[in-house]
């Protein structure tokens, strides 16, 4: 049976409590579903029982991010503890893949901390996990994992938080590795672009954004950069030209008109529709700021794993195909919800039951 009432959830935390152990830790990013599970638990349990996790990615964590998560744990008296893991670039040596990071660099260096305690997951009916219908899975508890966005909206208006927002994605945010949409073969390179570009970019616009990043592109050997902001503002442009300006930046590209991505991508990828449905439905297009089409391509390089987005050019035959473009649009926003993704929960500390 759903649990769904805040009171349901609180009485379910504390017989997980009683099974598991009443020390829980909270992978806390500062957004919202981390958020209401952390405020959940200490209700709970008592915030003395209650530790906040955030894990910090080098210069990959937005800085604002920070200031966001210490904040709230001081302002309502939470413990917080801050803990390091770098290999986000390891990972994206291979393409990009924001599932695989979560599942072994955010979530894996969490369970390590927690060591054999709990860990509490904002993961809910928008995730993968919280379509498996699971509740506590491999020393990882997800509270909310019966509830909808604006159920968990409901339960934060009750304890009247407001979320600060990042500032670069309306609805999910995340770290600034994710707007590489390549191997990072050369940090220095690479990843220094993307850096550089996606705080740079909530500096010239800190609020107001449904989108706001810097998507990096283009072969290894050139970084292209492409702005999206939206809604638009003239700004855009002066932010261009400091961008151009920029030794690791090769070329900019503002996203005020459609455009084409041609993409390659692992045979894995590339020969699965649906693989290839999720990036460009899932990943892409709800993060440009303007419609775009991807190209697809097989590639022949056996170190890509997942994809590489190579070019990007003008869509100019979208007049004659925007019809059709908003049509599938509309349909999508349904379909996505009912893909499974690739991300799958990562193996934990086994967590010990106390009874």
């Amino acid at each position: 049976m759903p649990v769904k009432s805040k009171e349901e959830i609180i009485n379910e935390i504390r017989e997980v409590a009683n099974q598991y152990g009443m020390d829980f830790v909270v992978a806390f990013s500062g957004g919202m579903d981390s958020t209401a599970a952390a405020l959940l638990c200490a209700e709970a349990l008592g915030k003395e029982h209650v530790e906040l996790v955030h894990v910090v990615y080098g210069p990959y964590t937005y800085s604002n991010a920070l200031k966001i998560v210490s904040d709230f744990a001081k302002n309502h008296g939470f413990k917080l503890t801050f803990v390091e893991n770098f290999g986000q670039e390891k990972i994206w040596k291979t393409g990009p893949s924001c599932n695989m990071c979560t599942k072994t660099i955010k979530m894996g260096t969490v369970l390590k901390y927690a060591n054999g305690r709990i860990v509490v997951t904002g993961s809910n009916l928008s995730d993968t996990w919280g379509k498996t219908g699971l509740r506590v899975f491999n020393g990882m508890y997800a509270p909310l994992g019966d509830l909808t966005k604006d159920e968990i909206k409901a339960i934060l208006d009750d304890y009247g938080v407001g979320i600060r927002r990042i500032g670069e994605h309306a609805t999910r945010e995340g770290c600034k590795l994710k707007h590489l949409l390549k191997p990072m073969t050369n940090p220095s390179y690479h990843g220094q672009a993307t850096v550089v570009a996606n705080e740079l970019v909530l500096k010239y616009f800190p609020q107001g954004n449904e989108i706001a990043n810097v998507k990096i592109i283009g072969p290894l050997s050139k970084n292209i950069a492409v702005i999206n902001v939206k809604p638009f503002r003239k700004e855009v442009y002066d932010l261009a030209e400091e961008l151009r300006k920029i030794e690791v930046i090769d070329e900019v590209v503002v996203a005020d008109r459609p455009l084409v991505l041609v993409a390659v991508a692992n045979p894995s990828i590339y020969r699965v529709e649906e693989s290839r449905y999720w990036i460009a439905e899932g990943k892409l297009k709800p993060e440009f700021a303007v419609p775009i089409k991807v190209e697809w391509h097989e590639t022949k390089n056996n170190k890509l794993r997942t994809f590489h987005v190579v070019e990007v050019r003008e869509w100019t035959t979208y007049e004659n195909e925007k019809e059709e473009y908003w049509e599938n649009f509309k349909k999508n926003s349904d379909i996505i919800s009912k893909i499974k993704c690739s991300c799958s929960m990562p193996s934990a500390i086994p967590v010990t039951p106390t009874k």
